[in-house]
């Protein structure tokens, strides 16, 4: 939909769906029931895919894409984004630092990707440009060749660039920084874009068509300050391709019950890195939950700790755990007084099915309780 900053969607992402059917099955039962929640006038609503590798081909398969627009026209939807990150199964299942898998190191990658940009060239309305997430390169673990990352990349820039001729829409990617990610923070973030650059032999196309994907609760987990880290890519010429709307879980662990009540998030399907904060000001970083309680159970003088578990916008957990939706609120205020910051929002909240029955509601009530939330501000 469109909203005083741009286009709003929430990724589909939050549905288990690995198939084009069952992604097809969830956008027109799950979606639409939140479309009829939010959407109280005739606008067009729109929809931030989830596609896995596996459903992008079949998507491309036959008269599928051609159907799906269709549909799209129909039900008076359509499609802007796309995520692009997990490439594999990312529910009921192990998905912990396997959603790094194919890194951009691996062809895969790059051919998946390019079918994602060949799926929303060809879904984007005329008149507004369509991005694509993925991850920030690979998981620092994995210890990358960089150049590899690099070398798909400009291909794919240059991939990207053609496509976007042809089909007369502005077309980007965003690299997505996360805490362990082969780059996480605004600093290491201008240092792989300035090696990406170096790289490239025409920097206009990487700076058109590769940007970053500013996911609110990734850097919030680092301490940073939004309108420093928005303000610091901008200056460097990096394109805000989307900005995801999530926040993380925060507790001080010093707090009676804060530690026991943080083990309630602790489950075995994502990576919940640990950002524990120290008095002076340094961050030890923990693969994940079970590896900070770890740390902590062995003495830690930490005066702050944030986990990389997104938790919806509209509602703050129970005392002593807190959320980091302020990122969110910060960066919705960066966007009213400069709208030229980004116009592509999407709301990420993908751990519905494994939150703690205390915050579960129905999954459609959740995602329109978020809209309204975002709206309000």
């Amino acid at each position: 939909m469109r909203f005083a900053h741009g286009h709003l969607a929430y990724c589909t992402n939050i549905h288990p769906a690995e198939s084009w059917e069952e992604t097809f099955n969830a956008i027109s039962t799950h979606t639409l029931k939140v479309r009829d929640l939010v959407s109280a006038n005739q606008d067009p609503f729109a929809i931030g895919l989830r596609l896995s590798a596996r459903a992008a081909r079949e998507l491309l398969s036959g008269d599928k894409l051609a159907r799906f627009r269709d549909w799209l026209a129909s039900e008076n939807t359509y499609v802007f984004t796309i995520n692009g990150f997990p490439y594999g199964d990312f529910h009921g299942t192990r998905v912990k630092e396997n959603v790094y898998r194919p890194d951009w190191t691996d062809p895969a990658r790059l051919e998946y990707t390019k079918e994602l940009f060949t799926i929303v060239s060809s879904l984007v309305p005329e008149g507004v440009d369509g991005s694509v997430s993925t991850l920030p390169g690979s998981f620092k673990a994995f210890n990358a060749d960089e150049e590899l990352i690099r070398e798909n990349l400009i291909k794919l820039a240059a991939f990207v660039d053609a496509l976007s001729d042809v089909s007369q829409r502005d077309l980007h990617l965003g690299l997505e920084p996360e805490p362990l990610g082969h780059f996480e923070n605004t600093e290491e973030t201008l240092r792989f874009y300035d090696r990406l650059l170096a790289d490239a032999e025409d920097h206009e196309q990487v700076k058109r068509r590769i940007g970053i994907n500013y996911d609110c609760c990734h850097l919030a987990l680092e301490y940073e300050d939004a309108r420093t880290s928005l303000q610091a890519m901008r200056n460097e010429g990096i394109r805000i391709s989307k900005i995801h709307l999530s926040a993380a879980l925060a507790l001080d662990p010093r707090v009676e019950g804060a530690i026991e009540a943080i083990r309630a998030f602790d489950e075995p399907t994502y990576l919940h890195q640990v950002m524990e904060r120290h008095p002076d000001g340094s961050i030890t970083r923990h693969p994940d939950l079970p590896d900070g309680l770890a740390a902590l159970a062995n003495g830690s003088d930490a005066e702050q700790w944030r986990i990389h578990f997104h938790i919806p916008l509209d509602e703050l957990p129970e005392p002593p755990l807190h959320s980091t939706r302020i990122q969110v609120e910060d960066v919705l205020k960066l966007c009213t007084a400069d709208p030229g910051i980004c116009s592509h929002f999407e709301i990420e909240t993908y751990t519905w099915g494994v939150l703690p029955s205390t915050m579960q509601r129905p999954v459609e009530e959740q995602i329109a309780a978020e809209y309204q939330w975002v709206l309000s501000q």
